[in-house]
This record gives structure tokens, sequence and C-alpha cells, in this order.
């Protein structure tokens, strides 16, 4: 039985509400609907999908917080990837909040990525479609 899609991707955040504010406001999330859990945490949606978790301190899991400093505890994440919309206002979007952003133009398929990283690390990757793309 092949993956069908991805379903969500949780990030053990060590500022729960810096995390939710940067993906809401930086990226363009929504806070949705969550089940009544029994530990702090967001469901952010990306189109009408739960697409982020954000999860917070769990006194019985210790491990979160050091799962948050070294890599190690839980893999090896590189980057997580939003095809988006608006390359003008995305920029502006994150000079507003002072996040540094790297720009790059794929060869041959002339779109345009920004990369950028979260409160906790992350890499985030916008993928804008060609017509996006300013003519160089």
């Amino acid at each position: 039985m092949p993956a069908m899609s991805l379903n969500h991707y949780t990030i053990n955040a060590r500022d729960l509400e810096a995390t939710k504010k940067f993906y809401t406001d930086v990226v363009g999330l929504a806070v949705g609907d969550r089940p009544p859990l029994d530990f702090p945490g967001y469901w952010l949606y990306c189109g009408g999908v739960p697409t982020v978790h954000l999860v917070g301190p769990r006194p019985e899991n210790e491990s979160i917080s050091d799962a948050a400093t070294d890599p190690a505890k839980t893999g090896r994440l590189d980057h997580i990837a939003f095809a988006c919309e608006g390359l003008k206002d995305m920029k502006a979007n994150l000079a507003q909040h002072h996040i540094k952003f790297d720009e790059r133009v794929l060869p041959r398929l002339n779109m345009t990525q920004l990369f950028y990283y979260d409160p906790d690390g992350i890499a985030v990757e916008c993928n804008f479609a060609a017509h996006e793309t300013p003519a160089r």
C-alpha cells in the first residue's frame, strides 16, 4: 500500500506561542480545530488541511526539550516546503518581520523559491510558480 499524501508534520516547539505566531503571521497558516488533547498545542491549517501540528512541553516526556536542541533525538529534518502564491507580498512580509531569506530561481522551471528558518531552526521553503518570477 503506497502512501497517498502527506498528512501532517509535528514540531515540538521550544516556545509554543512564538512558533504559532511565526507560522500564522509569516507563513500564512491558520489556527484551526484541534481535538481536546491533554497537552498544549495547536493544529495549523494550510488550504483547509491540518498540516502543521505544534506541541508544547509535556511534563511526562522530558525528551521533548532535548529533541528541540539535539536533532539526533528525532532524526534529521532538512526543510518543509509549501506551494505558495504572492511572491512580492511574501517578500514584503518577511522583510516586515525582519526575517532573512535566501531567494533562488530554479533553472529551466523558472520558479522562485524562498528559504528561511522558523523559531525552532527548521528551514521553511516557499515555492512560487514561474509566472510570479520577475524577468531577469
